[in-house]
């Protein structure tokens, strides 16, 4: 895919300073730049390398100014790093814009599919899936019964929603999510064997959710496992059965959260954090990384540690378990001076 400086500055409504025909062809680091390359000028910091930079194309601010020659086009716009994610952003648009039905493929007759749909070679397509507009479904992808799928959803290859499963409008599910798997739900009988408790239920995404790879997010026993509109999941994060998660909330990799818990609107938890069944977690809560949950937690909390404690009481306490050795010496001497 080749683009010119000036398709560039159109769709960026940018200004070209240099040959408008020059065309690239991947995107680089600045100071990684080659021919045939995009990049862009941000940070100061990195203004040095805009002199010696090969990329043939460079985005910057538009009060911008060389003080030296230059072998690079630029074009110049409001604000460098935005229009970098916008262009970033129109890329992956046109990278996916895959339709058509791809072979060999299994698509159930009764499952309905919208416009520009696309299906990737060795998917599978359940009964009774409806598929809405605008829809892409990469290669290697295991659709259950029953499941509906909004419009412009993106699903890549290698991920598997399990029947009777709801995925909203615009939500991105990256390879090797299992979504709907059954919830860890088992009951010991008098014998002390455990025996599985069905699970009946299913799971919700509302609009605007992204699952990273390799997160797994259990149905529910009864009801739904519930994530609201615009929470971010990270890689290899476990949503247990029957978890709710409030809108806006992003959650670091390898996170679990355990069954029933609820987590509230704009949260931000960290990487390797450990949350309890059966808690509530409030609102705008923060969470550092590799805490432990076991408690209700208010609105607005900052925790961290295990058990986590308030972040502020932990950074105190940590100064004492730092010299806890000499604490005690000092405890032991004060001690033997009493005794004398």
């Amino acid at each position: 895919m080749k683009f010119t400086a000036s398709q560039i500055a159109g769709i960026l409504e940018g200004e070209v300073h240099g040959n408008p025909e020059i065309s690239v062809h991947k995107l680089a680091k600045i100071e990684e730049g080659v021919e045939g390359s995009l990049t862009f000028l941000a940070n100061p910091k990195y203004t040095h390398y805009i002199y010696s930079t090969e990329a043939s194309i460079t985005i910057v601010n538009r009060d911008f100014e060389p003080e030296q020659q230059l072998n690079t086009t630029l074009i110049k716009v409001d604000d460098a790093y935005k229009s970098f994610s916008k262009l970033l952003e129109y890329y992956n648009q046109v990278k996916n814009n895959k339709t058509g039905i791809e072979e060999p493929t299994f698509l159930s007759e009764t499952t309905t599919y919208g416009s520009d749909f696309y299906l990737g070679a060795f998917s599978y397509v359940g009964n009774k899936v409806k598929i809405g507009d605008n829809v892409k479904i990469f290669p290697n992808v295991y659709i259950g019964d029953n499941v509906s799928i909004g419009d412009n959803v993106i699903i890549y290859s290698g991920a598997k929603i399990y029947s009777e499963s709801i995925v909203g409008k615009g939500c991105v599910i990256h390879s090797a999510v299992i979504i709907g798997a059954d919830g860890f739900g088992f009951a010991p009988n008098t014998n002390g064997e455990y025996i599985k408790v069905p699970q009946t239920g299913n799971v919700v995404l509302k609009e605007d959710v992204e699952i990273g790879a390799g997160t797994t997010i259990d149905r529910a026993t009864l009801g739904s496992t519930i994530l609201h509109k615009g929470v971010k999941l990270d890689n290899q994060i476990h949503i247990a059965h029957n978890v709710e998660i409030g809108e806006h909330t992003a959650i670091a990799a390898q996170t679990g959260i355990a069954g029933s818990t609820k987590i509230g609107k704009n949260c931000l938890i960290g990487g390797q954090v450990g949350i309890v069944g059966h808690i509530t977690i409030g609102d705008r809560v923060k969470i550092q990384a590799q805490s432990g949950i076991s408690r209700n937690v208010k609105d607005d909390e900052f925790l961290q540690g295990s058990p986590a404690l308030n972040y502020g009481d932990f950074n105190k306490s940590y100064v004492h378990f730092k010299n806890l050795t000499k604490i005690v010496g000092k405890i032991d001497d004060i001690e033997k001076n009493n005794g004398k």
